[in-house]
């Protein structure tokens, strides 16, 4: 069943990775795509998606961008790599709760039928094992504290609309592993690491410079398939349900350089890991039996198919300013 055929569908935050890549998979869909734009231009030009406007921090705003829509998807988000959570953690705090109260508010009062919440492993405490979606406590690594608890109260804002009052809300949250891939954040100063170490390949930095030791072991999941479970997160759940999004897998973030530097043919690389700079949670492994279970979604793209596509849509964009 296809439920997004002649839907209309509202991409909050329609500039971002995930947003962009979710616009274009709704439209080889059917989907009649509405798409918020706040500071920067539209990525994708195409008369079919209906951009608009908007400051989610605003209730007005919010209401225009959710009149007439069936489902929302909230990729709207402050968000940011080590440097500007080391140094300024606090801008993910209030922009982020005030636009998730106020786009569940406006749905809620337009009669959305599904919301769905991309929200962040972020909310699991260190673990050795994968963390399941049960394994929340509200005890955050200390760097997160601030982005977790955001994500976390966002979460449980979804729960209360979805059961928590007489005429319930359908809310699904997603908890996605590090994503990669294209249409992704390659500045600087807020990239998140493997556009970071790609950005540093492709422009052949010598020494191209690891923030840390390299020891980082992460699940990494490239946006096609983000995208995927998100998309049947929101086709198969009613009521209210969260789940994470994820590989499976466990990958040491020297490694995934070494692969980088092999596909690009970047011959004599020399790698220099710095410890003084600012590095997030060590390991993070991420369960994905549920969302098999109940969406029987399970992640496709093997991780040197993933960073060859991403490298191949970077080095395109390098190559074309140069």
């Amino acid at each position: 069943m296809n439920i997004y055929k002649n839907a209309n569908i509202l991409v909050a935050g329609g500039t971002g990775f995930v947003g962009v890549n979710l616009i274009q998979r709704l439209l080889t869909l059917g989907a009649i795509v509405r798409a918020t734009i706040h500071k920067r231009a539209p990525v994708i030009e195409n008369d079919l998606i209906e951009y608009v406007q908007a400051d989610l921090t605003k209730p007005e705003d919010c209401r225009n961008a959710v009149e007439g829509i069936d489902y929302v998807f909230m990729c709207a988000a402050n968000s940011s790599g080590a440097a500007v959570m080391e140094k300024t953690p606090l801008v993910h705090l209030t922009p982020n709760i005030v636009m998730n109260a106020l786009m569940l508010e406006a749905s809620y009062k337009v009669n959305v039928k599904k919301f769905l919440f991309v929200s962040s492993n972020t909310v699991y405490p260190l673990t050795d094992q994968p963390a399941k979606e049960n394994d929340v406590t509200n005890e955050f690594y200390e760097k997160y504290f601030i982005v977790a608890w955001m994500k976390r109260f966002s979460e449980i804002m979804c729960e209360m609309y979805a059961t928590k009052i007489k005429k319930p809300m359908t809310t699904i949250v997603v908890r996605p592993a590090n994503i990669y891939g294209p249409y992704d954040d390659f500045e600087w100063e807020t990239s998140h690491v493997l556009p970071a170490l790609i950005r540093r390949v492709v422009e052949r930095h010598d020494p191209i410079v690891v923030w840390g030791n390299g020891s980082d072991v992460k699940d990494f999941i490239y946006i096609d398939d983000v995208i995927e479970g998100m998309l049947l997160a929101m086709e198969e759940i009613d009521g209210y349900d969260f789940l994470n999004i994820a590989s499976g897998k466990q990958y040491v973030l020297k490694d995934l350089l070494n692969i980088m530097i092999s596909i690009d043919g970047y011959d004599g690389a020399v790698i220099n890991f710095d410890a003084s700079k600012p590095t997030m949670i060590p390991k993070r492994l991420i369960d994905t039996r549920k969302a098999k279970e109940i969406l029987g979604f399970e992640a496709k793209t093997p991780i040197e198919e993933g960073i060859r596509m991403t490298i191949d849509w970077y080095r395109n964009l390098y190559d074309s300013e140069l």
